[in-house]
């Protein structure tokens, strides 16, 4: 059992808490994962339903789910935009955004999916130069 975590949006209107064991961390490269995030992958977590809560209000949660997904939606604050835990089409899962939680959590990524959609661009992070701050001007 993993330790109770939590998460929050940007401007902190939607916070929740994930109660019971984390199942997976994985980074997701399908075209909506990279649509929804603006990124080259999602960083995503699941958790089941009964093992999650809001610790707010849900009054500015937005949520879209497109037509012809079998799985896929999204959740988002529609006060600052940030993407938010999303209840997966199918009821059985809850998907938290990696990089909407506000404690480490006690799993670490294991997987990368849908490889065969990454973004043509996609470089990995250990390919890059790495800087503790802004990098020098060139």
């Amino acid at each position: 059992m993993n330790q109770p975590i939590e998460g929050s949006c940007l401007c902190g209107t939607l916070r929740y808490r994930a109660s019971g064991h984390l199942d997976i961390f994985q980074y997701c490269h399908c075209s909506r994962c990279r649509k929804f995030t603006g990124s080259a992958h999602a960083a995503n977590l699941f958790v089941k339903p009964e093992d999650f809560q809001w610790l707010s209000s849900t009054e500015s949660l937005g949520r879209y789910e497109p037509a012809d997904s079998r799985y896929f939606a999204t959740s988002f604050c529609n006060n600052c935009g940030s993407s938010m835990p999303w209840l997966a089409k199918g009821g059985k899962v809850v998907v938290i955004p990696a990089g909407t939680l506000d404690q480490i959590p006690d799993i670490r990524p294991s997987q990368n999916i849908f490889c065969n959609s990454r973004a043509e661009w996609y470089r990995s992070a250990a390919e890059l130069p790495e800087y503790d701050q802004l990098p020098p001007r060139r």
